[in-house]
């Protein structure tokens, strides 16, 4: 088989496509999320704090010096970061969790009983006739 052809066969693979489908749609939730924490959660929280911007919060470790930026530990940008990453997977734990509910209430589904096989329906045919 030549790498063409198995590259071919790989990336026609359902789940591959499903994973990459996934991938697209998780990258854009993660904005969605982003931009809900940043812009609605953490200024209504900032300012209960007393007017905190979070991702203006760091350690300074050395000052600026002309032209050479400051040197600091921005633990503000980690905490928003933080909350975001806690968001998403809040939202993709309800996600799998009614995906789950749902399949499950497929399994228990009843289904109509079928025939039994032609081997069952003889067996229990040599039975009633041995026990007569």
């Amino acid at each position: 088989m030549s790498f063409v052809s198995e590259l071919k066969k790989f990336a026609i693979k359902g789940n591959v496509v499903d994973m990459a489908v996934g991938i697209i749609i998780g990258a854009a939730f993660g904005k969605i999320v982003a931009s809900f924490v940043g812009d609605i959660l953490m200024p209504p929280l900032g300012l209960a704090l007393g007017g905190v911007n979070f991702t203006d919060l760091a350690f300074i470790l050395k000052e600026a010096n002309g032209d050479a930026p400051a040197v600091a530990i921005a633990w503000g940008k980690f905490v928003q970061t933080v909350i975001d990453f806690i968001i998403v997977a809040m939202a993709v734990f309800v996600g799998v969790k009614a995906m789950n509910s749902l399949k499950k209430k497929e399994e228990a589904a009843p289904t109509a009983p079928s025939a039994p096989p032609k081997q069952e329906v003889l067996l229990e045919e040599i039975r009633d006739l041995l026990k007569k």
